[in-house]
């Protein structure tokens, strides 16, 4: 419902249009929005535009602006307890959520799916699984009209508060990790090892690090005992580059399921990556990496490693998960991870 009050009387309301404001030779543009709340400021401005009246939107008890609006949606997105979010201010009916930490964006994709299903609202986000930074716009809601029932908000805030929240910033864990490098070459010093110095900037760009690194050659028992050796040191995760083909001297394969530990998968539908092996011996996950890690910017591990390190224990089916997004278009600059590789 409109009303029409005195400018002076004004602050608090609710513009029920826009208010264009021209200087002649300079400006002529609209300086006030429909839908914005008059502040204590406006009002000099205002009445220098020459507007002695101004017409307001009356909210009825059962209706709710796009601001209060936004701000709750986006509360009720993130949920209770430790998420990793922020809030921007509401603008212009709008607002963000940004990350407070380093970490992995977790959405619940059915959850969001229903939220945006409700009529007049909107809640969109980055992919489920991108790595952030902290101070990182990850999420964005609003109203679609400038007012909306104030059941429309509540039916939200049910969804997303049966779902526990629906979207979170999940941290990095500092996790000690082991690095054994295989291939009789390093090994007997015929060349120089590329592969680790990869492997490590990869591990600490998430704020973990190589403790323990061990140089074996091709022999599935070296391999064996090596992986042993880091276990009893507490490596708490152990990654093998090296020898993960299947020609019949790359044994790196053979010496992971020598140590005793379950296979989750030797295989990814991934490119590059297919020749990943992910296994785990009790809590610790063994990763045998393919040699593609070396070469290309993102892979199979760029996409595993940051879920390993929030917790995750990937199965069997999410790594099958990645093959829709699992090809990596090779562009000449490399965008990763805003691109669609691991998107599914």
């Amino acid at each position: 419902m409109l009303r029409k009050v005195r400018v002076e009387e004004s602050v608090g309301q609710i513009l029920a249009h826009d208010h264009t404001k021209i200087v002649p030779g300079e400006f002529k543009g609209r300086r006030f929005k429909k839908g914005h709340i008059i502040q204590p400021e406006d009002v000099a401005e205002l009445l220098q535009m020459g507007k002695e009246h101004i017409y307001v939107l009356n909210l009825g008890p059962d209706e709710v602006h796009e601001d209060e609006a936004a701000l709750r949606l986006a509360r009720a997105a993130a949920g209770d307890g430790d998420h990793g979010l922020s809030f921007s201010e509401p603008k212009e009916g709008k607002v963000n959520l940004e990350a407070t930490r380093n970490g992995l964006l977790k959405i619940k994709l059915e959850a969001l799916k229903q939220v945006n299903e409700v009529a007049d609202i909107m809640l969109a986000t980055l992919h489920n699984n991108y790595p952030v930074a902290a101070g990182q716009v990850v999420a964005g809601t609003r109203l679609i009209p400038l007012v909306a029932p104030r059941g429309i908000i509540e039916k939200v805030e049910a969804i997303c508060r049966e779902a526990g929240g629906i979207i979170r910033v999940a941290p990095y864990r500092r996790l000690q990790v082991g690095l054994i490098t295989t291939g009789s070459e390093v090994y007997k010093g015929r060349i120089k090892d590329a592969f680790g110095p990869v492997v490590r900037a990869k591990i600490a760009a998430y704020g973990s690090e190589v403790a323990l690194e061990k140089i074996v050659p091709d022999d599935a028992g070296a391999i064996q005992k090596a992986i042993e050796e880091m276990l009893v040191a507490g490596m708490e995760m152990v990654v093998l580059t090296g020898g993960m083909s299947v020609d019949p001297d790359d044994v790196t394969p053979e010496g992971i399921r020598r140590s005793g530990a379950e296979v989750v998968t030797y295989g990814a539908p991934v490119l590059p990556g297919a020749m990943f092996m992910l296994a785990y011996k009790g809590e610790v996950p063994i990763m045998g990496l393919p040699g593609c890690v070396m070469y290309y910017r993102a892979t199979v591990f760029d996409l595993v490693l940051p879920r390993i390190l929030v917790g995750e224990r990937p199965t069997r089916g999410d790594i099958a998960g990645l093959a829709a997004g699992g090809l990596c278009q090779n562009c000449p600059e490399c965008r990763y991870p805003a691109c669609s590789f691991g998107k599914g």
